[in-house]
């Protein structure tokens, strides 16, 4: 027997019981995780029925690259660029070269796309201890969760062999960062991350005294039941 409570004279009739069964047939929302993991089983069906243009391993999902891609990544090698951003075609299943330009730390930020995922190439030229560096420093931009929980998984999935693909042309990556918002990328941000400060003297801490005067030990004897 099921009871049911109404609030008005409709909800009592035949009607208002179906409507009232498919209210509470209806399935929960869906938790953020649980999102991202129901997407991630639909990608890896997909994944089994198209391997010819993609490939998935133990590290996640490998797209080909362009060729325009691939030539701009030999170009930056040269030093014609000092800036690329590539995105992830998922209707191609081939990662994409958005732009190719030269920038300076000032104007990086201004690069990154507030509303869409990306993976960007920066050479960061800059001195530390007096020497005058010039660092590859890759940079996946993923702005909240203004994006699909499909770019989120998709551009997470196929970060580490885009980079691997990377450093197969010859790219040195010497710091790989993740960002949610382009204010972070300022020098002193990027300064910290290639050169952490370093802790040269690190303080002592003598171990407190214990209390003075404690007096003589006293010894407990154990009880004996006569």
């Amino acid at each position: 027997m099921e009871e049911l409570h109404a609030t008005s004279p409709e909800e009592t009739t035949y009607e208002g019981y179906l409507s009232h069964k498919r209210a509470f047939s209806v399935p929960a929302p869906l938790t953020t995780r649980e999102e991202e993991i129901q997407e991630l089983r639909k990608t890896e069906v997909k994944t089994e029925i198209n391997t010819e243009t993609r490939q998935k391993t133990l590290n996640g999902l490998s797209f080909p690259v362009s060729q325009a891609a691939l030539d701009a990544i030999n170009d930056a090698k040269r030093g014609s660029y000092s800036y690329l951003q590539f995105k992830l075609d998922t209707v191609q299943e081939e990662i994409h070269l958005v732009k190719a330009t030269n920038v300076d730390v000032s104007g990086l930020s201004q690069m990154i796309p507030k509303d869409q995922a990306r993976y960007h190439l920066f050479l960061f030229k800059h001195t530390h201890e007096g020497d005058y560096l010039e660092s590859f420093v890759f940079i996946y931009s993923m702005p909240g969760y203004s994006c699909s929980v499909k770019d989120r998984m998709m551009y997470s999935s196929c970060k580490a062999l885009f980079v691997t693909q990377i450093t197969e042309q010859g790219i040195e990556i010497v710091k790989k960062l993740e960002i949610d918002s382009a204010d972070e990328l300022t020098e002193e941000y990027l300064q910290d991350e290639l050169h952490p400060k370093k802790i040269l003297h690190r303080p002592i801490f003598d171990k407190p005294p214990g209390p003075k005067n404690r007096g003589a030990k006293r010894v407990t004897r154990p009880q004996t039941t006569e």
